[in-house]
């Protein structure tokens, strides 16, 4: 049976994107975006955040760098990956986060949510670079 792995999501940067490079020249940024949701519990609305690593590739990565900060509005599309790794004191560690093939930016450059956005499509596909390439 074949898979599907296909992601969109809407929210605020939690913090300010790190760029960074790997070995072979590509850009990587990462950063994390708050998405919240309202529901009803018997007669109460409550509230709830989900927070959720992003990690953009290439141009799309660097645009991201210098035109997001924290609190900015932003659409995602991507898919989800699951990393491992070994830490510090060989205490084996997992992780989910989403790779963005598109990232558009909401709002206005002073962050005002009322305002238009502009956003581009990533011009990379992340599937094109190897695990090798990843600096961590």
């Amino acid at each position: 049976m074949p898979s599907f792995n296909k992601v969109f999501l809407m929210g605020n940067l939690t913090r300010d994107p790190e760029l960074r490079y790997t070995a072979s020249g590509t850009a990587l940024a990462s950063f994390g975006i708050a998405v919240n949701r309202k529901f009803k519990q018997g007669d109460e609305w409550k509230d709830e955040a989900c927070f959720v690593d992003i990690t953009v590739w290439g141009k799309q990565g660097e645009n991201c760098s210098e035109y997001l900060s924290k609190g900015r509005p932003v659409f995602i599309e991507g898919y989800l990956r699951f990393s491992t790794w070994e830490a510090d004191g060989g205490q084996k560690r997992s992780k989910l986060d989403v790779t963005a093939n598109t990232v558009q930016f909401l709002g206005g450059r002073g962050d005002n949510p009322g305002s238009s956005g502009g956003g581009s499509p990533a011009q990379d596909s992340p599937s094109m670079h190897g695990d090798d390439d990843v600096p961590f």
